[in-house]
């Protein structure tokens, strides 16, 4: 899955669900997946092989969205915040995850990786 559109099927997600409150909700939400969905590609076998896949789940439960991103792992690296310079072209994307979201981990599986975060919605909940 390409980052543009994991962000199309999360936005369309959250708008039919009706589960983003806000714009500043949305925004969350979609930066998040590109910052998860772009480390899967670059950093996993998913994205080292021709065809790799990588899939995203979305599961509300209340006002908390868990954004889960399935990747096919990689044994030479495993999700870790980075401590990079000012200066420095990448290695932010989950210093913003751990300020955006509740709280993020990830968990190897059969099949490769979960990487996931939790993120507060603004919404009513009946």
């Amino acid at each position: 899955m390409s980052v543009p559109l994991a962000r199309a099927f999360v936005r369309a997600a959250l708008r039919l669900r009706e589960l983003a409150g806000d714009e500043d909700d949305e925004y969350v939400v979609l930066l998040v997946v590109s910052e998860l969905v772009a480390n899967s590609v670059r950093h996993s076998n998913s994205g080292r092989r021709r065809g790799g896949l990588v899939t995203v789940k979305l599961r509300a439960k209340g006002p908390v969205l868990r954004l889960a991103v399935v990747d096919e792992g990689a044994l030479d690296s495993a999700p870790r915040i980075q401590r990079v310079g000012a200066d420095s072209d990448g290695g932010r994307g989950l210093e913003l995850i751990e300020e955006m979201a509740l709280k993020w981990g990830s968990y190897e599986i059969k099949a490769g990786r979960v990487v996931w975060a939790d993120l507060a919605l603004n919404i009513c909940v009946a």
